[in-house]
């Protein structure tokens, strides 16, 4: 039984992590920590567990395995790498940090601690990635030209989300670095290629003191595009994904979960559009960090996504807010 302290109440998604913890016959939450102590109290109370005002005397118990990180993302490298020096394994809500130096100080603790570390990068284990991905592999778009990725709610006109969501301080961005992560993790994964440059454009629709509507657009060296699309201000905008390449194209989600491609490279794809099989979801990124810490293994290929995510959040948020474009070499200087 891997057993685990909850670290924060503060994402929208922390009680979806405490759910997939309750229903996995192999793990349990067994302490409580938050930076607000009213939250924290009511989220451990609910749970039958105890709370605790110091992070520091729950990360000494020795019968705590595990943490599951859904603090304010400014106390991301504060709380991983407490955690990590303390022997405990990490599951965190994306991203990592604001920052590639924070990262960097994280991966580092974590690696020196040999504790075990997944990020919640969800899309990443959806059927119509993993298709999508196969489709790639197969070469039937030919060379990749553009890949654009949206998702979008109304979060910030219906009122829905939490207040504490538009405090800069405590989130370092708004709706890119929020809901903004999957569409880049996606983008970035079916461009096939590290891009070179980032320049992206912020909007304020209901004056908050982050952005609600955001466009990032990523060039690369083979001068193929992508663009990352994310909003808290728009109604009925359908998750859309278009991977556009020499030889064909590849539509989801518009707006229907439909998979559809075009292709000179199969005669049967090439006279009309198509709609191909999604593949299963696989096991969720919860799933996954039980089984790296119960076998000893490691998350690969989500923590490097989860690196690459930073560099590009880190590039598009100074890309807005010195109205520029933002190599990506220069965040190696930092």
């Amino acid at each position: 039984m891997i057993r685990i302290g909850k670290i924060s109440y503060w994402h929208v998604h922390a009680w979806d992590y405490t759910k997939q913890a309750q229903e996995h016959p192999e793990a349990e939450i067994v302490a409580v920590w938050d930076e607000n102590s009213t939250r924290g109290k009511e989220a451990a109370d609910k749970q039958g567990v105890p709370f605790y005002d110091s992070l520091d005397e729950m990360l000494k118990r020795d019968d705590i395995d595990a943490v599951i990180v859904d603090a304010p993302t400014s106390m991301h490298k504060e709380v991983m790498i407490k955690a990590a020096e303390a022997g405990k394994h990490i599951f965190t809500e994306k991203v990592i940090a604001s920052t590639l130096s924070e990262v960097t100080e994280i991966i580092k603790s974590i690696e020196h601690n040999k504790v075990k570390l997944t990020v919640s990068l969800p899309r990443l284990n959806d059927g119509y990635t993993l298709a999508i991905q196969d489709v790639l592999k197969q070469g039937l778009l030919g060379e990749v030209t553009y890949v654009r990725v949206r998702l979008s709610h109304n979060g910030a006109t219906a009122g829905w989300l939490p207040e504490h969501f538009y405090n800069l301080e405590e989130c370092l961005g708004g709706a890119l670095i929020d809901l903004g992560c999957h569409p880049m993790y996606l983008t970035r994964l079916f461009l096939g290629q590290e891009p070179i440059e980032v320049n992206a454009q912020f909007g304020y629709i209901t004056g908050k003191d982050v952005e609600d509507n955001a466009v990032a657009m990523l060039s690369t060296a083979s001068g193929a595009v992508g663009v990352v699309e994310a909003g808290f201000v728009n109604n009925f905008s359908p998750f859309t994904i278009e991977v556009h390449g020499t030889d064909g194209t590849l539509l989801f989600g518009t707006p229907d979960n439909k998979l559809l491609i075009r292709t000179s490279q199969r005669e049967e794809y090439n006279d009309d559009w198509v709609e191909i099989p999604v593949f299963d979801n696989r096991v969720s990124a919860f799933e996954q960090w039980i089984t790296h810490i119960q076998q000893d293994t490691s998350a690969d290929e989500n923590i490097a996504c989860a690196i690459e995510l930073t560099k590009l959040m880190e590039a598009s948020n100074i890309s807005a807010r010195e109205h520029r474009a933002v190599r990506l070499d220069e965040l190696k200087l930092v």
